[in-house]
């Protein structure tokens, strides 16, 4: 007969794993839920395996999200969605940054056996088999905030990036918008490869064809800037303004390097066209940090947002209202992924019998100003 575990008696008392082991920590919990608990270990004979302890980890009430950056605002709205979840069940969360590299993916998830933490939610910005067979290896549970492949057998809660962007695409076409570019991310990264497919196939859907596609060295705001700088001299709109130049009678961007001071005299008009013409009437970023790199780029040699060029974002982070104009972008319920994660990950702790799964989160369209 084998030995009762944990999660029977969990199951007995009609509380949560992390409840039992609050209980049996003497951690603070209600009079009624420890004498349930104790009921359930008393009727099930229980008796806590210290071998077992010392070799799986446990009894930390922690748990740990990894980000590629902390900075990014997508994944702060993430880490609040998951803090929330995870402390309403007694937890403590440890965010930590993983970084652009597979490699430091990897790391991470091996030092998931050091013990620091009862389980993990990882958001990797590049998937190789390396970090599948770490995750699947991993001593504590895993749950990916992402796109893995399904013989990965692990959690996932992914956001559905191609659907965004033919929301995006659909609603230029509804403002009488046809001639649109493309600035994505690393193209080998997973939100980089969804959302180019995405692109190509929300065009061919409307039968329209790119300006013109850029790739970004990063998801940040300077790779923003850099490619929205490549794909107007791809295209042949204006020349960059001097630093602390706009064009007449246009308010820059805050911040954007084509604001001037008050007082201060304007460049030249004939350095600036009028309205961006037969080349480009919408630029599409693949998240809001590029998005808003390029509108300052697109402020800098004075056209302007949305008159002459619409912008959409994606991930709808705080950011998106905060810029001026504010901008339209694709939410992909970066909140509600990080609490289904959260969720899972509880439920994965609670029973590491469970058939895994893969939850999609669909996108919606928050539009503003930029278009």
């Amino acid at each position: 007969m084998s030995r009762p575990t944990i999660a029977a008696v969990a199951r007995a008392a009609g509380v949560s794993v992390a409840s039992v082991s609050r209980v049996l920590n003497g951690l603070p919990a209600t009079e009624e839920m420890a004498e349930r608990v104790r009921r359930a270990v008393a009727d099930l004979a229980y008796v806590p395996d210290s071998r077992a302890r010392s070799l799986k980890v446990g009894r930390t009430f922690q748990l740990t999200l990894a980000v590629a950056d902390v900075g990014n605002p997508v994944y702060v709205t993430m880490m609040r969605a998951v803090e929330e979840v995870v402390s309403a069940a007694g937890y403590r969360l440890v965010v930590t940054t993983t970084g652009p590299d597979v490699v430091d993916e990897v790391a991470l998830v091996r030092g998931m056996a050091r013990g620091y933490a009862d389980g993990l939610v990882i958001s990797p910005l590049r998937v190789d088999d390396d970090l599948i067979k770490s995750i699947q290896e991993c001593d504590v549970p895993v749950v990916v905030a992402g796109n893995v492949p399904a013989r990965a057998g692990v959690d996932t809660v992914r956001a559905n990036s191609p659907k965004g962007i033919l929301l995006a695409v659909e609603h230029l076409l509804t403002t009488k918008r046809h001639k649109v570019a493309f600035v994505n991310g690393p193209v080998d990264t997973v939100p980089g490869t969804a959302r180019a497919k995405g692109f190509t196939d929300a065009m061919k859907t409307n039968n329209l064809k790119p300006v013109a596609q850029v790739e970004a060295d990063d998801f940040t705001f300077a790779a923003g800037r850099e490619a929205g700088r490549r794909l107007l001299d791809q295209l042949g709109l204006g020349a960059a303004a001097p630093s602390g130049a706009s064009a007449p009678g246009q308010q820059a961007l805050p911040g954007a390097e084509g604001a001037r001071a008050p007082g201060e005299q304007a460049s030249s008009p004939s350095s600036f066209p009028a309205a961006a013409g037969g080349g480009v009437d919408a630029v599409i970023a693949a998240n809001d940090l590029l998005a808003v790199g390029v509108m300052h780029e697109l402020a800098a040699r004075g056209l302007r947002v949305p008159d002459d060029v619409a912008v959409i974002g994606m991930d709808d982070s705080e950011l998106a209202e905060q810029t001026f104009p504010p901008l339209t972008s694709v939410n992909l319920g970066s909140a509600e992924r990080g609490r289904r994660a959260a969720e899972l990950l509880l439920a994965r702790i609670e029973d590491d019998t469970r058939t895994p799964r893969r939850i999609v989160v669909q996108p919606s369209l928050s539009v503003r100003r930029s278009s």
